[in-house]
């Protein structure tokens, strides 16, 4: 066979011409506005990376980093998960969650409870009180332990002026910031069960099974696909990072969009539409595979 023959049956193979990037990246150009991506199975460790290594915002998505510091604290003995929080009327902010509308000053709820608002429902308030108790701080100096240096929180959630640690990161990121090449690799040490340890982890990852935002990663996904992820929304940006358990799984997943064009606040937002459209792609690719 001739080299010329050769190198069009190799460019030519259906094999190749169908991978992850074939997918995703019509999907990142179609975009307005900045994207970033991380792809990795973790059986067989294929992987697909855009833009992955740059900073970013993470609107809510930094509560992930906030629920390991809980947990590692918790392990540590410096916090007990029944510690008692009590609810007051300063703590309350606008936002995500439940707390500030629907509980009264002087409500009292376990620290543990605290945690699964933050990430079930991605409640400000709760993210607060978990930070009064944990340290905006502990959260950065324990990512950059775990080999996360970018991964960062800068303040308590609507409350930037008052209580950041960075203001020139506030200014710059918002809430956090974060890498998608970060995210995946710190799901990847929950899913083995290597951040705290293993109960921790199946906890964590419990919780994040539970989030009740289904217009990114979950939208489009077919029956029986398991979503355990954090999500992040402010006008410009909208995030998502999980572990997506399906028959061809488990696969990790984030991503990150800032500087949107579409700032709306409905379902069909461009930031969460990409988010809900590439997790359906990642799907799809492995389940053709």
């Amino acid at each position: 066979m001739s080299r010329t023959v050769l190198t069009l049956l190799i460019l030519t193979s259906p094999a190749r011409a169908d991978s992850l990037e074939s997918r995703l990246k019509p999907l990142i150009d179609a975009h307005e506005g900045k994207v970033a991506i991380a792809v990795k199975h973790l059986d067989t460790g294929d992987m697909y990376f855009f833009n992955a290594r740059e900073p970013m915002p993470t609107a809510s998505l930094i509560k992930l980093a906030v629920m390991v510091e809980f947990y590692a604290q918790v392990a540590e003995g410096k916090v007990k998960p029944d510690d008692v929080v009590t609810l007051l009327k300063d703590d309350m902010v606008p936002g995500a969650g439940v707390l500030t509308e629907h509980f009264s000053p002087g409500a009292s709820f376990s620290l543990r409870d605290a945690v699964r608002l933050m990430i079930v429902f991605s409640d400000n308030t709760a993210t607060n009180l978990v930070l009064d108790r944990v340290g905006i701080k502990n959260v950065n100096e324990r990512m950059e332990k775990l080999g996360f240096p970018d991964t960062l929180i800068n303040a308590k959630v609507y409350k930037g002026s008052t209580t950041s640690v960075d203001p020139e990161r506030t200014k710059k990121y918002g809430l956090g910031s974060t890498t998608a090449q970060q995210a995946i690799e710190l799901l990847e040490l929950i899913h083995h069960g290597k951040v705290v340890n293993e109960a921790a982890c199946k906890e964590m990852i419990e919780h994040l099974k539970k989030c009740d935002d289904k217009e990114k990663f979950p939208r489009f996904l077919p029956a029986g696909v398991v979503v355990a992820h954090k999500t992040g929304s402010v006008s410009d940006a909208r995030t998502d990072a999980g572990i997506l358990y399906f028959k061809q799984g488990p696969v990790v997943v984030c991503v990150l969009t800032a500087g949107n064009k579409d700032k709306s606040w409905k379902a069909d937002n461009a930031g969460n539409k990409l988010c809900a459209d590439v997790a359906k792609s990642v799907v799809e690719y492995f389940q053709a595979k």
